[in-house]
């Protein structure tokens, strides 16, 4: 089939620091630099000379990606945080320019990057389907021709005359995904919002994206949820640092996803343990993840216990240290911690190499992906020796998601008296 996205050599940089000249600027950073600059001709009348400008560093969200997708295909693009999906996204929905390359799209483009999106909080949710129906190109007759179709599909109907500033954000991407779905498009361009929703609402999003491919559309889907991901996409683009690291079949790309920076040392912790864990006193050398019984796994309902296994290798001897893993939401949230520490299990001298184990509780977290963060700290969490980045892994429930919390545990009811 032929191609409806051509992106060559795509890169897009940003400038981090100093503004250069001829940047737009707000009214206040205009008062400020004014101000800033009188300040400094006073400074220089008195022979004291200000301190010098900082210079502005340049940042390559995209650098050199080369991208083709032929008609009626769907793509799934997957990387870690700040791998440049999201940038890439922006470009191909043209709402930036890349910085360099080119990209040749053919069709109706409809694109759901961002919640809300085009909303106006202070408009009901009836005006806001018309206002962000026209800003993606959808004229007036057509939204009214599908509005009831929209709100049936948003699930909001007693709603819909309700301020949006008052919607949850569940109610938003539901409104904005019906919204931007009814357009009909020829390329659909997802980002990683319909984890907003509840189970039942994703499942019947991925039902209606594969009703536009069954119609020739295209879709690209960027999601951390690798399942969404293997259901709809034949195809997947590993992004890393902004480049094309791996494009093929879903199930390579994501293995490869799955292994790439694990056991990496954690960006946060690199400023007082350095960037390479094989340099530190002490550091995980492998890192199993595994059901109750022993095989290795990376889905569990809520409820099941997890079983992780930690192999370390210790280049002196280490006393007392403390093993720490700490369970990531996919919006970073940070949801649990098991610690050799807090939980009274003894490791007194350790040194060469070994492996150490834990068995969780019942793990009630919301469904959701998550990432575990391993990390040793000495016996009172005073000096960190490392941290680094373990697996991911996924928790499933037919309702729970992260609209109802980090995590549910059955209360006690009983009518009162």
């Amino acid at each position: 089939m032929s191609a409806v996205i051509t992106a060559e050599n795509v890169s897009k940089r940003y400038r981090i620091g100093l503004r250069r000249g001829g940047e737009y600027s707000t009214l206040r950073e205009s008062i400020m630099d004014a101000a800033s600059g009188t300040l400094d001709r006073v400074k220089r009348s008195f022979g004291t000379s200000p301190a010098p400008l900082p210079v502005s560093e340049e940042f390559w969200a995209l650098k050199g990606v080369d991208l083709e997708i032929r008609r009626g295909e769907a793509v799934g693009i997957v990387g870690g945080n700040g791998a440049g999906k999201s940038t890439l996204l922006k470009v191909l929905s043209r709402i930036t320019e890349p910085t360099e390359g080119r990209v040749e799209i053919e069709g109706r483009v409809g694109s759901l990057l961002e919640v809300g999106t085009g909303f106006h909080p202070e408009l009901t949710g009836r005006e806001n389907v018309f206002l962000n129906g026209a800003i993606i190109g959808m004229g007036r007759r057509e939204v009214a021709r599908k509005f009831d179709a929209i709100v049936d599909f948003a699930e909001i109907g007693q709603f819909i005359d309700t301020p949006v500033k008052r919607y949850s954000s569940g109610m938003y991407v539901r409104l904005a995904f019906a919204v931007a779905a009814h357009m009909e498009p020829d390329i659909f361009l997802i980002d990683e919002v319909l984890s907003v929703g509840d189970l039942a609402f994703q499942r019947k999003c991925m039902d209606h994206a594969r009703s536009l491919l069954s119609r020739d559309a295209t879709l690209l889907l960027v999601s951390h949820n690798m399942f969404a991901i293997k259901a709809i996409c034949d195809r997947a683009v590993l992004l890393s640092k902004g480049r094309v690291a791996l494009e093929g079949p879903t199930e390579d790309v994501i293995r490869a996803y799955d292994q790439a920076g694990r056991l990496d040392m954690l960006t946060w912790a690199s400023g007082m343990v350095g960037s390479d864990p094989t340099k530190c006193p002490i550091y995980i050398t492998d890192f199993e993840v595994m059901g109750e019984d022993g095989r290795p796994r990376t889905l569990f309902k809520h409820g099941e216990s997890m079983r992780m296994r930690l192999h370390y290798e210790a280049q002196e001897v280490v006393m007392n240290p403390t093993f720490s893993v700490a369970v990531i939401r996919s919006d970073d949230t940070s949801c649990c911690n098991y610690n050799t520490l807090m939980d009274e299990f003894r490791t007194d001298a350790v040194s060469g190499s070994g492996a150490i184990e834990l068995l969780t509780p019942p793990i009630k977290l919301s469904a959701d992906l998550y990432s575990i963060h391993v990390l040793v700290w000495d016996g009172k969490f005073q000096r960190l020796y490392c941290a680094q980045a373990g697996k991911n892994f996924h928790v499933t429930h037919p309702v729970l998601s992260s609209e109802f919390g980090v995590f549910h545990e059955a209360a006690r009811w009983s009518w009162a008296t």
